[in-house]
């Protein structure tokens, strides 16, 4: 892939839509529709915004991989809606939602938009593998700044982080990672570990929040850095400073693993260009039919035809 591409953290997105659409918007049979519907607008604008020429919508086939438990134990614990033995553990996700999932899937095969998941993997790590394989500017569209990592200005990948729906984005680049959190894309894995993310279960370090992480990181330049100054007498940490980071030595140890995007993801062999025309337009007429997609679909496969 040489041309722009577009990776789509689907979860996040589809969240968005079910939140930012009325419930009123319903099937004929008065099924809620309104995050297939609103997830197809979101997809309609962000690519007659800014027109990539391969579209991937990234999936969680596993929301809570279990090699990130076993480092971390507490990680996403408190999203678990049901745990299920030798399988992924079921996320709490609002009831009218669940149920718009398949159809998402199913729409996004019809119209031909490459959907990829990976047994053992979240949709940060398909985004990240794909990232790490591109060969043209890559920009990817999610609501999770832990994908800030991947920002990279001399490969020209940028996130753009919805703010307002996906009309008002953020164009998320190094100069705007250096002005908000004073790290670069390569530097906020660090900052996230240290500082901590309550909604994803990681504790970080204790007294250690954004802006003593930003200014660790400035000073000692990366974890291991900071890490090496603990055992330096002579480094300018202030004793609770050293105290608190050598009490979190364990945690420390494990966390990048965790917290870090994985790039080396076994991608399938998907067609990844952006589909001028639906795969399947008997399906898709059908699911349209069926669930009452209208103007919404109908937007969408105009502005893939242009």
């Amino acid at each position: 892939m040489t041309g722009r591409l577009m990776l789509l953290d689907t979860a996040s997105l589809y969240f968005r839509a079910y939140f930012g659409v009325p419930d009123s918007v319903k099937a004929p049979d008065g099924t809620p529709v309104n995050a297939v519907r609103g997830l197809l607008d979101f997809i309609d604008r962000l690519v007659k915004d800014h027109r990539p020429e391969h579209l991937v919508a990234c999936m969680d086939a596993d929301w809570r991989p279990q090699w990130r438990v076993d480092l971390i134990p507490t990680y996403k614990a408190h999203r678990v809606a049901e745990e299920h033995e030798g399988a992924p553990d079921r996320e709490e996700v609002p009831d009218t939602l669940s149920p718009q999932v398949p159809v998402i899937e199913e729409v996004l095969d019809a119209v031909g938009i490459a959907r990829v998941g990976v047994a053992g993997y979240e949709a940060d790590d398909v985004i990240g593998t794909f990232t790490a394989r591109a060969g043209g500017p890559v920009d990817i569209v999610t609501g999770d700044r832990d994908l800030y990592q991947l920002v990279d200005d001399e490969r020209g990948v940028r996130v753009l982080y919805p703010l307002k729906g996906v009309g008002t984005l953020q164009l998320t680049d190094e100069a705007v990672l250096r002005e908000k959190y004073g790290v670069d894309g390569r530097g906020y894995a660090d900052l996230a570990l240290l500082r901590g993310d309550p909604s994803d279960g990681l504790p970080g370090v204790a007294g250690i929040g954004e802006k003593t992480a930003a200014k660790l990181l400035a000073e000692f330049g990366d974890l291991a850095g900071i890490m090496a100054a603990v055992e330096d007498p002579r480094a300018k940490l202030t004793p609770s400073q050293r105290k608190r980071l050598a009490e979190a030595r364990p945690y420390l140890a494990v966390a990048p693993e965790v917290v870090r995007v994985a790039d080396d993801v076994p991608l399938p062999d998907v067609g990844t260009a952006l589909p001028r025309v639906p795969r399947d337009p008997a399906a898709l007429e059908a699911l349209a039919e069926r669930w009452g997609l209208g103007g919404s679909l109908q937007r969408l496969l105009t502005t893939l035809a242009r």
